[in-house]
């Protein structure tokens, strides 16, 4: 994934920033505040907040 691209893209839901999770096939963005991580599936950001999984309170994404 393209760190440049990475930086363009916001949450659609808040606009908020993205932060990268995991490596290789298991890549997410992580949407802190709405508390979703959208998957990245052959390189591409699937940006649907129906796609995305949503994470618990306690989820250790949310504290990275």
């Amino acid at each position: 994934m393209d760190k440049r691209l990475l930086e363009l893209l916001v949450c659609p839901l808040c606009k908020g920033p993205l932060r990268t999770s995991g490596s290789g096939n298991s890549m997410e963005l992580v949407c802190r505040p709405d508390r979703l991580a959208y998957p990245i599936r052959d390189g591409i950001p699937v940006m649907l907040p129906d796609e995305a999984r949503v994470l618990g309170a306690d989820d250790p994404l949310l504290n990275r």
